[in-house]
């Protein structure tokens, strides 16, 4: 909607934070098969590191209660993995023997994100 006086667009933005994450099931895992679940034949998915924890998670199926939660802050995960990392590193290099090859996996940083606290 245009302002009477500016000519300018007037556009709130609302800032609705995440205050709950329900995980419905942990899997510890030792870090090369954490490695090796990222690995698909249509690319590797990226792994998430906090405060020395590498970790994966799977999203539930958006329903209409799963959206319902969302949209009040509360996400859903059906699964976190994850196994020790003590440093950060960006890339993590793994060779792969079904594929032989080296792959490469991406790890996003969350050391500043406040839901992985």
């Amino acid at each position: 909607m245009k302002s009477q006086n500016s000519g300018k667009l007037d556009i709130k933005i609302s800032y609705s934070p995440i205050n709950e994450i329900v995980v419905h099931e942990i899997v510890p895992m030792e870090y090369g098969d954490l490695l090796l679940e990222r690995i698909t034949p249509n690319g590797n998915m990226p792994l998430y590191w906090c405060d020395g924890v590498l970790f994966s998670f799977t999203s539930m199926p958006l329903t209409r209660d799963v959206i319902r939660d969302y949209m009040e802050g509360r996400i859903h995960w059906m699964e976190v993995h994850f196994s020790t990392m003590e440093k950060y590193q960006p890339i993590i290099e793994y060779y792969d023997n079904d594929y032989k090859a080296t792959q490469k996996i991406r790890v996003f940083e969350m050391q500043r994100c406040l839901f992985a606290k």
